[in-house]
């Protein structure tokens, strides 16, 4: 697919896909390397405390 035909399709803007295709192609060796992406740090947050802030932020948008 393009990437006006993706933008289309996924409801979002052409620039986010490019810059996620950037970030892609500078860690791919790293997360498909042979590591496999074996990263030792923890992430970032609360999972729940960010789902939540999700569903928040969800609703305001629906308003």
């Amino acid at each position: 697919m393009t990437l006006a035909e993706l933008a289309e399709h996924f409801d979002m803007h052409p620039n986010r896909i490019t810059q996620w295709k950037s970030q892609l192609q500078e860690a791919a060796a790293e997360v498909f390397g042979p590591r496999g992406g074996n990263r030792t740090s923890e992430p970032a947050g609360d999972v729940k405390t960010l789902h939540a802030k999700i569903g928040e932020l969800t609703l305001e948008n629906d308003s």
